[in-house]
């Protein structure tokens, strides 16, 4: 609990930061308010079989985990007798401790009962804890008292706890919830904050405490916040303990009074500065003033901080077992959950290393890092609520293959890998082009025998014939023919369900004539040609039918003419046209 209405009090000071303001900080979990917070979402019988408080406890840890959040669990020790009243009242005992008992020099710490229900769910958040390599603190007392010793200390770099009163035991960063929804957030006060918006010290607090009332004392009967805090502002932070410890202030109840009066009147009738204090009073405000500033705890410099500020492994073989005990889930489902956040932690603390290195002076390229980098490789760019990630494949971790990090944690542990995959990827853009390039349709081995016979019988007709045309012409004529033996080896290809066939030919007239050739008629020896030399009419146009179906239309095939004149014909051009039609028949045999 804390003190009355102080949470109300510090509302203009509450933050709400991304989660991810959490990354490599050491941070001190008060324990058990961890686990009231979760056992309060569920809180039917069947929540509590199963486990849904350990299993909202294993999410959290998990999310830190990745962060690279070192997290210490402390636990409450004994009650302080100075508590032990509002410990039976919190009971329901119906026997509350007599004040004279709670002052009472005989009056001791009181140890909590290790066989209830609670202190089972403390038991089992420490297992689940240990096997995931987090630290626990049992400390003498409060567990807030331990958590602000630490943190003012600076062995931590802030407290989770929703007590109020850790302020007064010294904390200086205090985180009071938190939530993985959304990205996650979690709710921070700092003492900075408090000292400069509303002008409240420690000292100031602890005055707060002994008015308003909380786990310490009852408070001041009839004394609201806003009274309280005008008296503490009156005062003053550096010099109002010393008052109320010199029995220079007294603080009497509230007194009853007119709208009529002014504020000045209220004051006096609550600030009496040199009235003399009841005895037991004062003694009673002396106690709880020492059990905040000196609270029972364990030093800085004694074995059981020093053991907890150490770095523990990941066990993953005793976290499969406690979470198939727990949670009766098999060890494929436990790893899927843990394994990428842990190998994101270590991915993280080889980025600070390699931060760090810089800082230093010392900027080693990934391949000297004394310490291997964990991700072998990237594999592509993904998007996770926005965020730029990618997908990567790490070194041997446990079994893990492949998960997806943060960009930036990318950018800042291995740069190299980046531009690794960005080289990557262009090569492999490049190399597909080339491979679309090669994939086009290439001529058949027929088709280039074709191309070189036909290249071979222009260059023994041009021979023959003692021909005078440049290589330029010649190599014009030559792609000709080829692509002209392209296209007919196309059209060859295509028209394969069809009966009828078509040759081209040479008419004496220099126009191209077309021969049809049955399919039956193509196992016959005897082959029946048109005569180039017989004069024939140029027609513009022949019909052919396509296929064996009568209803099929026939194709119009138009007749190119070669020439321009009769004047380009001679018997050597014949003699050529002939020895070409030949052997495009013997081809086709």
């Amino acid at each position: 609990m804390g003190v009355k209405n102080l949470w109300d009090i510090l509302e203009s000071c509450k933050k709400t930061l991304p989660l991810h303001h959490l990354q490599n900080k050491r941070v001190c979990v008060d324990l058990s308010c961890w686990m009231v917070q979760l056992e309060r979402v569920n809180k039917s019988h069947c929540a509590l079989k199963e486990k849904l408080y350990l299993k909202g406890l294993f999410h959290r840890i998990r999310a830190l985990i990745a962060l690279n959040c070192s997290l210490i669990f402390v636990t409450d020790g004994s009650i302080p007798a100075i508590k032990l009243a509002t410990y039976r009242r919190r009971l329901n005992s119906g026997t509350e401790a007599a004040q004279d008992e709670i002052g009472s020099q005989n009056a001791c710490s009181l140890r909590r009962n290790a066989g209830s229900e609670f202190s089972r769910m403390i038991k089992e958040a420490k297992l689940l804890g240990s096997a995931l390599g987090i630290p626990c603190l049992d400390s003498v007392e409060e567990a807030e008292a331990q958590c602000a010793v630490l943190n003012a200390e600076s062995q931590c770099d802030g407290c989770f706890s929703s007590d109020s009163d850790i302020f007064l035991f010294g904390a200086r960063t205090v985180y009071r919830d938190i939530s993985l929804g959304d990205g996650g957030h979690v709710v921070c006060y700092e003492m900075a904050d408090i000292e400069t918006k509303l002008g409240y010290g420690r000292n100031s607090l602890i005055t707060l405490a002994l008015l308003l009332g909380g786990d310490y004392s009852s408070g001041v009967y009839g004394l609201g916040p806003e009274s309280a805090c005008q008296i503490v502002k009156t005062v003053g932070d550096a010099s109002i303990l010393q008052k109320i410890a010199s029995e220079r202030l007294s603080l009497a109840r509230k007194k009853k009074t007119s709208k009529k009066h002014d504020s000045a009147s209220l004051k006096d009738n609550q600030l009496e500065p040199e009235a003399p204090v009841d005895s037991e009073r004062q003694k009673e405000f002396l106690q709880v003033i020492n059990a905040y500033l000196k609270p029972k705890c364990h030093s800085i410099d004694s074995e059981a901080v020093y053991r907890v500020l150490g770095q523990y492994p990941f066990q993953p073989a005793k976290l499969q077992q406690i979470c198939a005990d727990f949670f009766d889930w098999p060890p494929e489902k436990t790893d899927e959950y843990i394994l990428p956040k842990v190998a994101e932690r270590e991915l993280r603390r080889f980025a600070n290393l390699r931060s760090t290195s810089s800082q230093l002076g010392v900027a080693p390229s990934l391949n000297r890092m004394p310490i291997k980098c964990p991700v072998a490789e990237i594999i592509k760019p993904r998007k996770v609520q926005g965020r730029d990630c990618f997908e990567v494949l790490w070194e041997a971790f446990n079994g893990l293959k492949t998960s997806i990090v943060p960009a930036d944690l990318i950018q800042n542990a291995c740069p190299e890998k980046i531009v690794e995959f960005e080289e990557n990827k262009a090569r492999a853009k490049k190399q597909n082009q080339r491979k679309a390039r090669t994939n086009k349709p290439q001529k058949g081995h027929a088709a280039a025998e074709l191309d070189l016979k036909l290249q071979n019988l222009l260059l023994e007709i041009d021979s023959g014939n003692g021909s005078s045309s440049t290589p330029h012409e010649d190599a014009k004529k030559c792609d000709g023919m080829v692509g002209y033996s392209e296209a007919w080896h196309d059209e060859e290809a295509g028209s394969e369900s069809c009966d009828m066939s078509i040759s081209p030919l040479q008419s004496d007239k220099t126009t191209t004539e077309f021969m049809l050739i049955s399919p039956l008629q193509s196992n016959s020896t005897s082959k029946e040609f048109i005569d180039l030399l017989t004069p024939a009419p140029f027609p513009s146009s022949r019909v052919f039918p396509t296929c064996q179906n009568e209803n099929a239309e026939p194709i119009v095939i138009p007749v190119i003419d070669l020439s321009d004149s009769e004047t380009e014909r001679s018997p050597e051009h014949l003699r050529r046209a002939r020895d070409l039609r030949l052997f495009i028949a013997s081809i086709k045999d």
